[in-house]
Parts: structure tokens; sequence; C-alpha cells
């Protein structure tokens, strides 16, 4: 059975309601919750993970602040139209061994990336843009950056 053809009811929208708020929530109160006894509760929680409902748990981590004067970045990035997937696969091994990049995702539309990047300062990012574009190998088109003002909603 897959997550395609794998129908919830209702106690099963409960239980990924309570888990995506809170992933760490024991089986006994999970259980009193959705109006089940701990153990259909915990089979039901162990379908759901092996039908792929439920990927995975995860830690949310407040993000420490720039240093002084740093700055976080939201950039937008186009390669060239016709980069290919050896251009994506360099870019996406870049990024991937860089703890300055906090996320990326690949995005439809007019841009192909979207990350956040954590700089020191304007400086720093305007190094690691240029040398980005100037790598053939990933055949950068442009680059837009917006800094992060505050997070309203995460």
């Amino acid at each position: 059975m897959t997550t395609s053809n794998y129908k919830l009811d209702r106690i099963d929208q409960k239980i990924i309601e309570i888990l995506k708020l809170d992933g760490r929530i024991s089986y006994q109160r999970l259980a009193e919750l959705v109006h089940l006894t701990p153990r259909p509760c915990q089979e039901r929680v162990r379908k759901l993970e092996r039908v792929g409902v439920i990927r995975g748990y995860t830690a949310l981590i407040d993000e420490p602040a720039p240093p002084q004067n740093g700055v976080i970045l939201q950039l937008q990035i186009a390669l060239a139209s016709q980069s290919g997937r050896a251009a994506q696969a360099a870019f996406e091994a870049e990024v991937n061994q860089r703890a300055d990049v906090l996320a990326c995702w690949l995005v439809s539309g007019p841009f192909d990336y979207m990350l956040r990047l954590r700089c020191t300062d304007m400086d720093a990012y305007r190094t690691i843009s240029n040398t980005w574009l100037s790598n053939t190998s990933f055949k950068i088109e442009k680059i837009i950056s917006s800094p992060e003002m505050q997070t309203v909603k995460e």
C-alpha cells in the first residue's frame, strides 16, 4: 500500500494534525486525544509511517541571529535556459556543502532555485554571488536577492 491509495479516516487525520504540532507526544497522550487506547493508536501511527504518510520527525530550531551587522538573504537564482542537468547537479552540490546556505528549494517559474543565505555582511554576499556567477559549471544567468527584515510567520 502506498500514500496514493491509502485512505485517511477521521482518526488518522486527527493523529496527523496532533503530530504536526507535537511530534514528540507520547502514545498515551496521543491516544487520549484521539479517543483510542495506546496500542491501536501506536499501530495507526506505525501504519502511517509505513505507507509514507508520515515521512519523518524533525526539530524546529530557532536559528541564531546573524552576526552583528550580519544579514540573511532570500535569493532567487535562474540558470541559463540551456544549462542542463550537469549545471543543476554542480550547483546543488555547492549549496549542500555550504554551511551559510540555510535552505534551498528547486522551484518552477522564472527562477530555478530559491535559497536562504546567511552572510556576515553585504561584502561577503557580493563575494559569494560573484563566485557563483563566474563559475561556468553552474551556468547562473541571474541572482535576485532580498534581505530578510522580520519573520512574520514560520
